[in-house]
């Protein structure tokens, strides 16, 4: 009998495999606490300290951080089909139930192909008229007036997504309940430990009570709207309208649970991603006026003043070029995690069968051999030039592969449109002594806001008013 072979006889496949270096301890619980107290400071220490493949065991599972571009690229293109969504994933199941983000195999292959029908590129482009009216009338601040930047911008996200998915189905008092339910949905997963043990659903912890109440209203405004819907039988066109009439190869349509599932996903996703990274880019523009000065001037040379329409995102290159330098440094999805079904091997390295993957972009965006000075803000980054040196995978704000973001080119239309209106008219003040604390949970999240005074620019009144 070969060597080999008596050693894994006598000791177990574990044995002859090939480990990564990485942080080892008594049952994962040096790591476990690590990543308790600082999840963004521990990712980047172990990329620092170990290399860009870290082998770590926390929470009773093997897990293997990934940080090179070109092993992310295989993690989550080339080893695609042995890949699951991560363990974390039957957390957000509680909320999110089996929509595209957390649902797997067929049902996963069924919806994306189902949900394909709403994100055509031509789909995309009509929902923009909708997102820059919401968005004029949203937008109203008093001059001098205080406010917080993210809370702001997840109100108007808000109701930008609501009115692109029910339309007129749906009304501000719904919109509020919806809004409301959804920050304690975010806060859980931020900030519980209900969220980070674990601790199944049935247990009566206040976190879990009030986790359960808050889907149960979404819950209601949902089903309603799409019972509603199939009662009056009227076609509309939104994006609700477009789910209810995709169809897959069978002549078989999504079920209301399919519907529900799909949508409050939409309203996490596309919401929440959405206002973050605009909190996070007028926060950038308030301490680099350079930048803004620039931002503005583009802004002024191609709208004018105007509201923006979906031919404008094209029109605006620094626009967009901001946004996405907001999202290197400030990644809204700031870990993408895979479980391998089967064990692959990395730069020799043997990751079981089993284990957790983590790619963190908040740890690859900001490494310096793919981005000089990468705590500086420079859009000029992302000029078109430069932009194509860059690895691949150096920049993965919407994840990658067959479960790329389906709402990515949603999200930046979005994104840019909200920007281009807001920073139209005008200007904010950051508060002196305001440090940025981060509370890293699904999403990046500013724990305690960030506040700015408003500034109306001059001789740009709002559009609406403009308009009168």
């Amino acid at each position: 009998m070969k060597v080999k072979a008596l050693v894994e006889r006598a000791f177990g496949r574990e044995a002859l495999r090939v480990k990564a270096p990485g942080a080892r301890g008594r049952f994962g619980l040096r790591s476990t606490a690590s990543y308790a107290r600082n999840p963004l400071r521990w990712l980047r220490t172990l990329r620092d300290e170990y290399g860009d493949i870290v082998e770590a065991e926390m929470l009773g599972r093997k897990w293997f951080v990934v940080s090179h571009p070109d092993d992310i690229e295989k993690v989550l293109v080339k080893h695609a089909k042995v890949m699951n969504r991560d363990a974390y994933i039957h957390i957000l199941q509680r909320t999110l139930g089996l929509g595209l983000l957390t649902s797997e195999g067929e049902l996963w292959k069924r919806q994306r192909k189902l949900m394909a029908q709403a994100f055509t590129p031509r789909r995309i482009q009509s929902y923009a008229e909708t997102m820059s009216a919401v968005t004029d009338r949203g937008v109203h601040w008093a001059e001098g007036s205080v406010i917080d930047l993210h809370a702001e911008m997840s109100r108007v996200t808000m109701e930008v997504v609501a009115a692109v998915l029910f339309g007129a189905g749906i009304g501000a008092e719904e919109v509020r309940v919806v809004s409301e339910a959804m920050e304690v949905v975010n806060g859980f997963y931020a900030n519980s430990l209900e969220a980070i043990l674990e601790v199944p659903e049935w247990v009566p912890t206040p976190r879990n009570r009030e986790l359960s109440v808050a889907v149960k209203r979404i819950d209601a405004v949902l089903y309603d709207i799409i019972a509603e819907r199939r009662r009056s039988g009227a076609k509309h066109d939104d994006l609700l309208g477009t789910l209810l009439a995709a169809v897959d190869d069978d002549g078989s349509a999504m079920t209301d649970q399919q519907l529900r599932d799909e949508a409050i996903t939409l309203f996490l996703a596309g919401h929440e991603t959405t206002a973050l990274t605009l909190g996070y880019t007028l926060m950038l523009l308030g301490k680099y006026p350079e930048v803004e000065q620039r931002l503005k001037a583009e802004l002024d040379s191609v709208l004018g003043g105007r509201l923006p329409t979906a031919d404008d995102t094209r029109a605006l290159p620094y626009t967009r070029q901001v946004l996405e330098e907001a999202m290197r440094l400030y990644p809204p999805a700031w870990t993408t995690g895979r479980e391998s079904r089967e064990p692959i091997e990395l730069r020799g390295f043997t990751i079981p069968a089993g284990s957790q993957i983590l790619t963190s972009q908040w740890v690859v965006h900001r490494d310096p051999r793919f981005f000089p000075d990468p705590e500086a803000f420079d859009p000029d980054r992302f000029e078109k030039g430069r932009a194509k040196q860059l690895p691949k995978y150096a920049y993965f704000p919407f994840g990658g592969g067959p479960r790329v973001c389906i709402g990515n080119h949603f999200a930046m239309m979005e994104a840019i449109l909200i920007l281009a209106i807001v920073m139209q008219r005008h200007h904010f003040e950051l508060l002196p002594d305001q440090p940025l604390d981060l509370a890293p949970s699904v999403t990046l999240r500013p724990a305690k806001g960030v506040r700015a005074v408003v500034k109306h620019r001059p001789g740009r009144p709002r559009v609406a008013e403009a308009a009168e």
